[in-house]
């Protein structure tokens, strides 16, 4: 009788000469992903939040598959180029979305022609983190204080910059405008860290963004964070009142991250990735460091797909009341 050694890279091999449809279930998955590697599509420009921290689990995530991830950033139109580009992708568990508020259940309220329905053409694995939002000011600016700002801006116009037409800092800034009377003008970017240079360089006079990526700035001097919009305040810039400590009553705002597969990916390969993405959120190198950047670490409950997908619902049902509240209409 002769042994048979099959060797994980020779069953990959000879699985992916099958067609896919003759193999059972436990084959395809087990098959998958073999040595092809695995994008992963970040729809903001690099350096912000949905960016830093798709390349935190990606990382911890490729050597749990067997493969390698590649994070790759195709920033526009408030993520919905990204979004778009992996609804249409092929359903095969290669193409990965990590996303966020905006392309996820903010657009559709801000996006009169949108190219896909987040709700069903895209398929929640987990979520990985939240952020706090702030409010970011170059140091130039005279105000110093959230009320000073709202006097500032009544004698004239302030600039105030955010991730993108229908991001979840945009739906912060109408919601701030809102609540304060605020005379703010907006200025959309492709991205959180897309619009740091210009904060520095005094272009803008402020800015919406994750404490993710304003804590660095601030901490250096760059610029200054002027309120972060959260019930208490953060411990990496305990400094830093909240914007409901300077009179905006039960002002907060975050931003989430989480990760995602077009609709039709297979559900034993789902599963795989699923259960990779938990387990580097297990890894206390990965949420020290998603820590270390000023989020938190999802709760277990919404690591799951089931999980993420009752958080996504509620969080579209509130982006839907904000936008009626405040009177817009999709352009």
């Amino acid at each position: 009788m002769v042994e048979i050694i099959l060797n994980r890279r020779s069953f990959v091999q000879m699985a992916l000469a099958l067609p896919a449809a003759s193999l059972p279930a436990w084959a395809r998955a087990a098959a998958y992903p073999g040595s092809k590697p695995i994008h992963m599509i970040v729809p903001f420009a690099a350096a912000g939040n949905v960016d830093t921290m798709a390349r935190l689990v990606g990382a911890a995530m490729g050597p749990l598959l067997g493969t390698s991830i590649v994070v790759e950033n195709r920033a526009g139109v408030g993520g919905g180029i990204g979004a778009g580009y992996v609804t249409r992708s092929k359903p095969d568990g290669y193409t990965l979305l990590a996303s966020s508020n905006g392309p996820l259940t903010v657009n559709l309220f801000f996006q009169k022609n949108m190219t896909y329905d987040p709700l069903k053409d895209l398929i929640p694995l987990g979520k990985i983190s939240d952020v706090a939002h702030v409010l970011a000011v170059n140091p130039s600016l005279p105000a110093k204080t959230l009320p000073e700002l709202i006097k500032l801006s009544q004698q004239r116009p302030i600039n105030v910059g955010t991730s993108g037409v229908g991001s979840a800092t945009h739906m912060t800034l109408v919601r701030f405008v809102a609540a304060t009377g605020a005379n703010l003008t907006h200025v959309p970017y492709k991205g959180g860290g897309a619009l740091t240079a210009d904060l520095v360089g005094g272009t803008l006079d402020a800015a919406f963004t994750e404490l993710s990526t304003a804590q660095p700035l601030h901490k250096s001097g760059m610029t200054r964070i002027m309120a972060i919009a959260a019930q208490n305040r953060s411990p990496l810039v305990p400094d830093v009142p909240t914007a409901i400590e300077q009179g905006v009553a039960d002002f907060i705002a975050t931003s989430y991250v989480g990760l995602l597969v077009p609709a039709g990916t297979p559900e034993e390969v789902r599963n795989l990735v699923q259960q990779a993405l938990a387990k580097s959120l297990d890894d206390t190198n990965v949420t020290s460091n998603i820590r270390n950047q000023g989020a938190e670490v999802a709760i277990r409950a919404e690591r799951t797909g089931a999980g993420f997908g009752a958080f996504l619902r509620g969080e579209f049902d509130r982006s839907k009341a904000a936008v009626q509240q405040a009177g817009i209409v999709p352009e």
